[in-house]
């Protein structure tokens, strides 16, 4: 049996060397290799040797086995090579190359990746949800009637089964508050969705970061800093804001955040750029009810939330005149970011 191995391992690597192309070298590991090949039926006569044999025959069906194996791999690698080398026979590789336009990130991703970098310094972490919803999360755990106009059928996307394309990220808030005891700090960069009509400053979809801090003893005080931080990093340190009195049915008070900008070819003006105020006890309370513990009783804790359109940010840090542009995937437009 040694010498028909060893026959076996000669025929095979001249069979190798010998194959010219891919096809004839798979049909050479197949008549030795294969399931009926020559060396896996030699290995199948080890039943029939005795015990003081099986261990050099094994040995040495190990060794050829590998060798036919190697060479097959090696002779493979040859005709690769050789296949590459014809495949670009006749090309003039010193012609220069066609030019290669680099990609860039979007206005909205960089206008984002800068808000989320600046909010981190002042400890926010990044928090996801759904952007499908259901009213407990967009409107009544946030202390929205039922007859307000938000949860018209004309303002939002619902479907057959009652649940809606969230309206605002401060789903997410909720989200977090229902898994999280506080301390909480959070924001929520994501996808909204309204019926708005399409125009140079509405899109039905587009995107906000919202953010949130809840813990024992947050002030109005610790709100207006924060932001106040946030719009002077975001558009420089000279940046004026100021804080108008407004109404939401989730924080009481309620401010309307404008900053005095310069556009483009413009004078500088006021220009609306966040809502904000201090969380309503009465979402502490759902989330207290929602939770089935009292972590977020008002008499505990006390918090503050903010919202911002990114598409906004990202119009007012460019001079970009109309919010289509965003969606358009223009190249000519895009490529003024790169």
């Amino acid at each position: 049996m040694k010498e028909e191995i060893a026959n076996i391992q000669t025929e095979a690597l001249s069979a190798i060397a010998a194959a010219a192309g891919e096809q004839e070298l798979e049909e050479v590991r197949i008549a030795f290799l294969g399931k009926k090949g020559r060396l896996t039926v030699a290995s199948a006569g080890m039943k029939d040797l005795s015990k003081d044999d099986k261990p050099v025959i094994g040995q040495l069906l190990n060794t050829t086995r590998y060798a036919i194996t190697e060479a097959l791999d090696t002779k493979g690698g040859i005709l690769q090579d050789d296949a590459d080398a014809a495949s670009v026979e006749g090309i003039d590789l010193s012609l220069p190359a066609l030019p290669l336009h680099p990609g860039n990130l979007h206005p909205l991703t960089l206008v984002k990746d800068r808000a989320i970098t600046i909010l981190r310094q002042l400890g926010f972490s990044l928090a996801e949800g759904p952007e499908i919803e259901t009213e407990f999360h967009c409107f009544d755990a946030l202390n929205t009637p039922a007859e307000h106009p938000a949860r018209n059928e004309k303002d939002t996307f619902y479907f057959d089964s009652g649940k809606l394309l969230r309206t605002h990220t401060s789903t997410v808030q909720v989200r977090t508050m229902e898994n999280q005891a506080p301390p909480v700090r959070v924001i929520a960069p994501g996808s909204c969705y309204r019926r708005d009509e399409v125009d140079k400053t509405h899109l039905p979809a587009f995107n906000q970061l919202e953010g949130l801090y809840v813990d024992s003893d947050v002030q109005v005080g610790d709100l207006k800093g924060a932001l106040e931080f946030f719009y002077r990093a975001m558009f420089g340190e000279e940046t004026k804001v100021r804080f108008r009195p407004h109404f939401f049915p989730f924080t009481e008070p309620s401010f309307e955040i404008d900053a005095l900008l310069k556009l483009k070819g413009e004078e500088p003006k006021w220009i609306e750029v966040a809502g904000c105020g201090m969380v309503d006890p009465a979402v502490f309370d759902e989330i207290c009810k929602a939770r089935g513990d009292d972590f977020y009783d008002p008499d505990k804790v006390t918090g503050y939330a903010f919202g911002m359109g990114l598409d906004r940010l990202a119009m007012i840090q460019w001079g970009i005149k109309d919010i289509r542009l965003l969606i358009e995937n223009d190249a000519r437009f895009l490529s003024q970011f790169a």
